[in-house]
């Protein structure tokens, strides 16, 4: 595939103020014409979009207000959950652009993304299991992408419009934590495809709280659905004595409290478990391997309200 710095910025598009008069335009053939206000439209991309994504059921955005939540981790185990049923076929999409770690925590660290005359085709993990993410187009995992909103934005819809998703009957966004371009522009492209909503994660702390309250704003502002709020890294449970210590106490009721005053739904706990970081650091299936773990316990319980869901 080729490198992500031959990938042409996205234009501001027909429609924005800023149409041919940004350096991005600069030798652009239309450029003329879009500052003169010319050709302004509905961005044509939008129909590929919906095109491509017809064939996608479901529709699921993982959010969180702060970095370092357990937001990827938690997008790793719900599609590996649904992937989990043979007749379903789930995709991972990584909007990550310049912290990608799905790879990694699947376990596909390193593949190659190849084109098709159907477009780009993501790499598989099982049969019926596929993602996408800016990292297999890098030369090294340590490679630093720094892009501005533009590029990001036009990749981003790159993934949508371009890649062959085929059928399938979920598709898990991983999302960079805030409410930045990347959460405006995958709101855009898939509102008019359908999007069943998102789930929100957060720890305990009111700290992370409260850029949860900003996520869910951004929600009701964008008319995007909240699935529901997970509490990650929910107390310590000993393997042995199974006791529970809270690590992270919470000082203001926690996501739960939070969730019943912001009137969205609470999906559950999940506990600290130092063999689900070990597992996603060497990209294994942590709830294949330990399925008696309250950490997959609450996973199972959490991921299957968010199917519940989907399907009322």
């Amino acid at each position: 595939m080729a490198d992500p710095s031959q990938i042409p910025e996205a234009c501001p598009g027909t429609n924005s103020d800023q149409a041919g008069k940004t350096s991005i335009c600069q030798g652009c053939p239309n450029q003329q014409i879009c500052a003169s206000g010319g050709i302004k439209g509905p961005d044509p991309d939008i129909a590929q979009v919906q095109a491509r994504m017809a064939s996608v059921k479901h529709k699921i955005l993982v959010l969180s207000g702060k970095g370092g939540v357990g937001k990827s981790t938690f997008s790793t185990q719900l599609a590996r959950a649904l992937a989990h049923d043979p007749d379903q076929e789930v995709g991972l999409l990584d909007i990550d652009i310049c912290g990608p770690s799905i790879p990694k925590m699947i376990g596909v660290e390193g593949q190659v993304v190849h084109m098709s005359s159907d477009g780009w085709n993501p790499v598989y993990v099982e049969d019926n299991f596929a993602v996408m993410s800016i990292a297999f187009m890098l030369e090294s995992p340590d490679e630093a992408v720094i892009w501005r909103g533009p590029k990001k934005n036009g990749l981003i819809k790159q993934f949508l419009k371009d890649v062959n998703w085929s059928n399938i009957d979920y598709l898990v966004v991983d999302t960079p934590p805030g409410t930045s371009d990347e959460h405006l522009s995958i709101v855009q492209y898939l509102s008019s495809t359908g999007i069943d909503g998102a789930v929100i994660v957060t720890t305990p702390q009111e700290i992370s709280l409260l850029d949860v309250r900003k996520e869910i704003n951004f929600c009701k502002k964008v008319k995007l659905r909240v699935l529901g709020v997970v509490e990650n890294m929910s107390g310590f449970v000993c393997p042995n004595c199974k006791t529970e210590t809270q690590i992270f106490a919470p000082t203001t009721g926690g996501a739960e409290q939070m969730a019943t005053e912001m009137q969205v739904p609470f999906l559950g706990r999940v506990p600290i478990d130092p063999q689900l970081a070990r597992a996603c650091d060497e990209g294994r299936d942590f709830m294949e391997e330990f399925p008696f773990s309250p950490a997959v316990q609450s996973l199972i319980s959490i991921i299957d309200k968010i199917k519940s869901t989907i399907a009322n």
